[in-house]
């Protein structure tokens, strides 16, 4: 059965469509001519000519569709007429296992239906394989959450990943499955993909050698612990010793050179033996420690200078592989104790008899050591990755994917389970469907052979004959022909063809008969208990009014089957003519302001040339007089076929009337307006009426108001103008020859 139908982009529907959804198992459709109800049929029964259109079927399930329109008519009797087949009575027992086997493959096709509709929802996206999928779309957003959280810094890691959420998606799930890289902390990641992944990376320099071992040496110099003083074995010696002015003497020593033989200090003259005396204190031993201490100092002070430009040349590189505040808190450090040992050693210097002992700095060049190795560790990894960037990148890249996936591990490993519980369901339903498909052709098989071996033509033709004879259709008649005869043909009494001499409204009527026999059999021997959609378009076109009421009566038949659960699941019916509409939709169990459950009305209409179709809530033709004053009081009626329906409503209401004079209401007219009211008095003359009536004028908004002044103003002439305001609603009273609108309920009441 057909739910929706969506109809856009053809004939006269625009882009946007239109949509008849919640149908039911009998729908009507009522529109004018040309207003697209014919493009409706072809669409039920031709889905796959109309890409722009669609058709949603209950369960998703698509059934046969047998479809009357001009195009049935046109294919079945342009040349030969094809056999309707169906099933004979005589073999009960084989009729039986047919119904068996009706019934084993409804079974079949209703146990399919369910189960895709687990595995797909009605709506062909939930069910089993919805669940999959919003499983799928919520793992999706959070691992493109995960990508966006990392991916300022493993850009290249994600290469080709960045703009598409799926494909990033089933990257983060294979590598969930597959990788196998060490696990590694961000930061440490990051570092490294600041290098490998950078396109300028280059050799880093090696850190300059440090060695700090003179340093250590000049501090633990023997001479700076040693007191130098002068020979002991001089006379003099024991009181500059007791005295402690040693270093006093020895620069009184330089003065004294200079004043000789006269002391520097007091004046007085000093005799040749004391000036021996005292320059034999100070002797060769003496020299040479005092050389020592010199050597130290220098030593010492060259050394330090060649290590702190070391470390300061280190930090004026600024290598981000050395820890630079560290370092040069450290060297701030040396700096300052290696200018106190200094200063030591230039005191020992001018005080040789004192003893000096250096600060000892080993402890702090072994910090100074151990951070320089760090960055000199941290360069030749640098270097390293440098010569081998390529591997270095693939591993890094997989090892940040690790890293991702177990930041993820609960996620992945939630959605992992999900999925494989859903792939098993789907499975599963899959194959239960594949099976049981599998039975139902088999049965179907079965079916089909049962039914080849019953079913014959001529029943068709004894009952199309028989209806043809009690209708009143005795000129011509239906009967087979072809070499097996399973096709008909139409012949006269005298056995001649029938065919070309048909009127049009003879050629309708077989033509639907045809169509209403091939409804419960096939143009085939087998699939004539198929189940089916029935639709039928404007049936009565060319028929009087008798064989109007014969059509409507064989539809209802119809609709019967179609109710009582047969093989006809569901009926559409289009027409544009009003009294066949009220005639094969009466029914006097329905509600006046409401159609019953398993029904549906729509009106199509054309609205600047564009079909519209409206739902309605209950049976919109009243009567067919009411539905044609509707659409005269419609704001947005046709304006192609607005004078037809004004011929209809003066026809249907003067022939009532009787012994009016058209000739004498149109000579109450002058000009153009006489024109109008010939025009809409054709009908004396035509009988019947087309959209083909229209045509000499063209139906602008001028002409419009020009037919709608006029059709007022016959009802005014002929003193009915009471019920022209009944029927528009409104009280229309003429002042000057303008026309003074009253509030409907004043226009009932005047109108009763």
């Amino acid at each position: 059965m057909i739910e929706d139908i969506k109809v856009a982009q053809t004939a006269s529907y625009s882009a946007e469509g239109q949509n008849l959804t919640g149908l039911r198992a009998l729908n009507f459709i009522y529109g004018a001519n040309g207003s697209g109800k014919t493009t409706l049929s072809r669409l039920i029964g031709q889905p796959e000519d109309y890409p722009n259109c669609s058709i949603t079927w209950r369960n998703g399930a698509p059934i046969a569709r047998l479809v009357y329109n001009s195009d049935f008519v046109e294919r079945n009797f342009a040349t030969t007429i094809p056999g309707i087949f169906t099933l004979g009575e005589e073999n009960v027992e084989t009729l039986a296992q047919i119904d068996g086997l009706k019934v084993q493959e409804a079974g079949f096709r209703d146990d399919i239906a369910n189960r895709r509709n687990t595995l797909q929802g009605a709506d062909g996206r939930s069910g089993k394989i919805g669940e999959l999928a919003a499983h799928r779309d919520d793992i999706q957003q959070q691992c493109w959450a995960a990508k966006g959280l990392h991916d300022a810094h493993f850009k290249a890691a994600f290469t080709g990943l960045r703009n598409n959420a799926s494909n990033f998606c089933d990257r983060m799930l294979k590598e969930f499955s597959e990788n196998v890289a060490e696990l590694h902390g961000l930061e440490d990641l990051k570092a490294r993909a600041a290098v490998v992944f950078d396109e300028t990376l280059s050799s880093l320099p090696l850190l300059p050698a440090v060695n700090p071992a003179d340093l250590v040496a000049g501090e633990n110099n023997p001479i700076l612990a040693k007191k130098i003083i002068g020979a002991g074995d001089v006379d003099i010696a024991a009181i500059v010793n007791r005295l402690g002015s040693s270093d006093w003497m020895k620069a009184g020593i330089g003065y004294f050179t200079q004043t000789d033989p006269h002391c520097p200090f007091c004046q007085q003259t000093v005799d040749a033996e004391t000036t021996a005396r005292l320059k034999g204190f100070f002797d060769e031993s003496y020299d040479r420690d005092i050389s020592l201490v010199d050597q130290a100092g220098e030593s010492y002070r060259a050394a330090a200078g060649v290590f702190v430009n070391a470390l300061e040349t280190i930090l004026a590189e600024q290598t981000r592989h050395v820890d630079v505040a560290a370092l040069q808190s450290l060297v701030e450090r040396a700096g300052a104790r290696l200018g106190a040992n200094i200063q030591s050693l230039a005191r020992k210097r001018s005080e040789p008899s004192s003893v000096v002992a250096l600060e000892d700095n080993r402890g702090l060049f072994d910090e100074i050591a151990a951070c320089l190795a760090d960055g000199a560790t941290k360069i030749a990894r640098h270097n390293a990755m440098v010569a081998n960037q390529a591997n270095e990148s693939e591993r890094l890249i997989a090892e940040i994917w690790k890293f991702i996936v177990e930041e993820n591990r609960g996620v992945l490993a939630a959605y992992h389970a999900n999925k494989t519980a859903c792939d098993a369901a789907i499975a599963g339903l899959n194959a239960s469907i594949r099976e049981r498909e599998g039975r139902q052709a088999e049965t179907l098989q079965a079916l089909r052979a049962l039914e080849a071996g019953i079913t014959s033509v001529e029943p068709t033709v004894t009952e199309i004959n028989a209806l043809l004879r009690s209708f009143g259709f005795r000129g011509f008649k239906l009967a087979t022909a072809g070499e097996h005869n399973n096709f008909y043909e139409i012949q006269r009494l005298d056995g001649s063809d029938a065919k070309r001499t048909l009127s049009e409204g003879e050629r309708t009527f077989i033509a639907f008969l045809y169509f209403y026999h091939l409804i419960r059999g096939s143009q085939s021997a087998t699939g004539m208990t198929d189940d089916r959609v029935v639709v039928i378009d404007d049936p009565v076109s060319s028929l009087d009014s008798d064989v109007l009421f014969i059509v409507s009566s064989l539809i209802k038949r119809v609709f019967e089957l179609c109710r009582s659960g047969g093989q006809i699941k569901q009926v559409f019916i289009l027409t544009h003519n009003i009294y066949f509409h009220k005639e094969v939709s009466f029914d006097p169990n329905r509600s006046a302001v409401q159609c019953r459950n398993d029904e549906s009305f729509w009106i199509v209409r054309k609205r600047d040339d564009v079909s519209v179709v409206e739902n309605q809530p209950a049976n919109p033709i009243k009567t067919s007089y009411e539905l044609l004053w509707g659409e005269v009081k419609n704001e947005n009626r046709s304006r192609m076929t607005i004078q037809n329906t004004l011929r209809r409503i003066l026809e249907n209401y003067f022939k009532i009337l009787g012994n009016l004079d058209k000739d004498d209401i149109c000579a109450r007219f002058e000009g153009r307006d006489k024109i109008i009211c010939n025009s809409l008095f054709s009908w004396v003359n035509d009988g019947s009426h087309s959209a083909r009536d229209d045509l000499y004028l063209s139906a602008d908004d001028a002409v419009v108001d020009a037919y709608l002044d006029v059709f007022r103003r016959i009802f005014e002439v002929t003193q009915h103008g009471a019920h022209y305001r009944m029927m528009m609603g409104e009280a229309a009273h003429a002042v000057d020859g303008q026309v003074r609108r009253a509030p409907a309920g004043e226009a009932v009441a005047r109108g009763a």
